[in-house]
């Protein structure tokens, strides 16, 4: 698999092109980096944004990741240029962009409830440093294989926000991170939603209260 990846910064944020199965030219890094630069007139909050492309026989995919404020916007694009595809990909997250920033302004102009979530990560105990033994290698195979299938464990701890926001929001936000779910409080009733992205792009509102 050929990969490549470049970075440049600018002002106050990075961006960083990857090429995956495909060899990344100047050209092509150039031309990415440049359309890409241009959302910061629709923003001057972005932090970072990543551009990765990849080629499968005439398919040429382009993804973008953009960090704006606390939100990441995802938006992807496929075409028979890598070009063709930057240049969908972009236009793609510049429309969400605006679109978020609209949202904004009017979730802001009513005032913004949060609530702080305890959130428990799950994952396998960190297999210890193993000590010089002379034990058969099946026996150390087996010690690996229990270790690999022991039940998760605490891992560490997190905070993440829950948001009093309305369905459409709620559905702003999944839109632009493509994110599987999110939980939520919303503003109909004052409940807990979970809302989740169906196999069909839809998403649907789980009541858990």
């Amino acid at each position: 698999m050929t990969k490549s990846k470049f970075k440049q910064s600018l002002q106050g944020y990075e961006i960083s092109v990857t090429g995956r199965h495909i060899h990344v030219t100047d050209a092509m890094k150039n031309h990415a980096i440049d359309k890409v630069s241009k959302i910061e007139r629709f923003s001057d909050r972005i932090i970072d944004a990543s551009v990765t492309m990849d080629i499968q026989k005439l398919d040429h995919k382009v993804d973008i990741v953009l960090k704006v404020d606390h939100i990441t916007i995802k938006a992807s694009a496929s075409s028979e240029s890598m070009y063709q595809s930057v240049d969908k990909a972009v236009h793609k997250i510049q429309s969400q962009l605006l679109k978020y920033k609209n949202k904004l302004k009017a979730h802001q102009a009513k005032g913004v409830s949060v609530v702080d979530m305890h959130v428990n990560v799950y994952g396998r105990e960190k297999e210890r440093e193993l000590e010089e033994t002379n034990d058969e290698i099946s026996q150390e195979n087996l010690r690996l294989a229990e270790l690999q299938y022991q039940p998760h464990q605490i891992v560490k701890t997190e905070t993440k926000p829950m948001k009093l926001l309305s369905y459409d929001e709620a559905i702003m936000k999944m839109e632009l991170s493509g994110d599987a779910f999110m939980i939520f409080r919303s503003e109909e009733d004052n409940k807990v939603k979970v809302i989740y992205r169906r196999e069909d792009e839809d998403f649907g509102i789980i009541e858990v209260e």
